[in-house]
């Protein structure tokens, strides 16, 4: 699922994306002197997540980071230097303060600090506004999946009310075909009858029909559990598609091929939909 939290304290700043991704992906720009925090950072992230591709942007700006220290000891080599050479030369003039400025670089020096503490809890609460902007997008998305079953529960039921006019026309079908061939002949109507049974039998997709609402009652169980979900429902709706591939080969009426097409799109919007839940 989709995401992004950030937070910002004493000039740490730290940014976490999510996208969707079948496998839990981590990965974490941070200075090197961060990087005793690698590992919290990541179990923070797997406490929460079980899967998805997560960017973590860790940045501490100037003030922050870091200290300024003057290193007297060289600078009073580097005047001493300077007045030494002034008097072997006998060069005029007055060195002060600022015929020093402009090697500042050599003797000033910077000095690292890092409050790791402080950090952590920037980090916290960064994850914790990803974590409340993905269940605010987890309920939206709870929403369009129900919306999603429905509709594949109604055109189950479309089919379910078909069957009956379907296998009586089959039976119909068959018997004439039956008379066709055997026109002016005896008829042995026993046989006749067992072979529509086994014409029949072939064609009927009350099972499928069975299993495959059952299907849909699983999942909608357990899209209410809340949790680590998103592979168990990518199973039973891999389940569903099987069944709804049986029933479109078995089919032999216009209509409930027409309706196994569209079902079989429903399915696979559900199957992209659960891509976002861990």
């Amino acid at each position: 699922m989709t995401g992004f939290g950030s937070a910002e304290q004493d000039g740490c700043r730290v940014e976490i994306r999510s996208l969707n991704q079948k496998f839990l992906d981590i990965t974490i720009k941070a200075p090197s002197s961060l990087s005793q925090l690698d590992i919290f950072c990541r179990n923070s992230i797997k406490e929460l997540f079980s899967r998805g591709k997560f960017d973590v942007s860790i940045s501490l700006s100037g003030e922050s980071s870091a200290a300024l220290r003057i290193n007297t000891e060289l600078v009073g080599r580097i005047l001493g230097t300077f007045r030494q050479l002034q008097a072997d030369l006998a060069v005029p003039g007055t060195i002060d303060i600022n015929s020093l400025m402009g090697l500042h670089e050599k003797f000033i020096e910077t000095e690292q600090h890092i409050d790791s503490e402080m950090v952590t809890i920037v980090f916290r609460t960064a994850l914790g506004n990803l974590h409340d902007m993905r269940l605010k997008e987890g309920a939206c998305l709870a929403v369009a999946l129900q919306q999603l079953t429905d509709t594949v529960l109604e055109m189950r039921e479309k089919i379910s009310s078909l069957c009956g006019r379907v296998t009586l026309a089959a039976h119909e079908k068959f018997n004439e075909r039956i008379r066709t061939l055997l026109e002016g002949k005896d008829i042995d109507s026993t046989r006749m009858l067992q072979e529509a049974a086994i014409m029949a039998a072939k064609i009927d997709i009350a099972e499928e029909l069975t299993r495959l609402g059952s299907h849909i009652i699983q999942f909608r169980e357990t899209l209410s559990l809340g949790g680590s979900i998103g592979r168990k429902l990518d199973f039973i709706l891999q389940e569903c598609n099987r069944e709804v591939n049986t029933i479109a080969s078995k089919s032999v009426d216009y209509e409930i091929s027409s309706i196994t097409v569209d079902m079989k799109t429903a399915i696979e919007q559900l199957r992209e939909q659960v891509q976002n839940i861990q």
